[in-house]
């Protein structure tokens, strides 16, 4: 029974002392790096920051290379939905605008980048417009389905495609200013997201090229629609005038 006790008092010591020598040569290590370390104060806001004196700092301006291409694979991609609004006073009656807006069979002709446009029965007696696109790189076709309020509002919604996960139009028409007779208010709203991933890179060409464009479009086609229209008008209140 002595010598275990012995032996259990011996080994109690040797642990200590084992102990012992880990904890000086880790305080030890820490003064030597503490030694090896540089301080610097800070005056404008009494912070101490320590650096190693091998420490190699980075350059405080990085050289950029800037690179513009028209579809960046490289830049993140991410799908975002766009809205535009315009509004303008034209030259024509809300009913004028309204016939020129609704009747999409002639887009084909005039509206930006539309390759073709045609008007369909849908079922239970609902109205489709079904319309092709073409800027560079792509061609799309897809199809609305339109709601007609008569010489007050065209609305069209994208119902299938390829090529949109949303798309909706609202063209609306009201009365110009009273000093103004035989003019309208054209409000125009446009809403759109890209369905592909790689086409939201077209997002801005689209925009600029198509969306922004939209209004004058429809503008000058009621010019060249109701031109000669105005001109008969005139001449006859002409002659009239000089009858009476």
């Amino acid at each position: 029974m002595e010598r275990y006790r012995m032996t259990k008092r011996t080994t109690s010591l040797l642990f200590k002392a084992l102990v012992d020598m880990k904890d000086g040569k880790l305080l030890k290590a820490v003064h030597g790096n503490s030694r090896r370390a540089h301080f610097r104060h800070l005056g404008s806001c009494g912070i101490l920051t320590e650096r190693r004196a091998s420490l190699q700092l980075c350059p405080a301006s990085p050289m950029r290379t800037t690179r513009r291409t028209f579809i960046n694979l490289a830049a993140p991609i991410s799908t975002r939905r766009m809205e535009y609004t315009e509004s303008r006073v034209l030259e024509y009656t809300p009913e004028e605008m309204y016939k020129v807006v609704a009747n999409v069979e002639e887009y084909k002709y005039f509206v930006p980048w539309c390759k073709k446009s045609r008007m369909m029965k849908g079922p239970n007696g609902s109205t489709r417009a079904e319309l092709e696109i073409g800027f560079p790189p792509i061609t799309e076709r897809y199809t609305s389905e339109l709601t007609f309020v008569p010489n007050h509002q065209v609305r069209a919604v994208c119902s299938d495609g390829s090529l949109f996960s949303h798309l909706e139009t609202v063209w609306r028409f009201a009365p110009g200013a009273i000093d103004r007779p035989g003019s309208c208010k054209v409000d125009f709203f446009v809403s759109f997201e890209f369905k592909s991933l790689l086409h939201s890179q077209l997002a801005s060409v689209f925009f600029d090229e198509v969306v922004k464009q939209m209004v004058s479009a429809f503008e000058s086609h009621a010019a060249s629609l109701y031109r000669n229209k105005r001109v008969a008008s005139l001449r006859s209140r002409a002659a009239l005038s000089n009858h009476l």
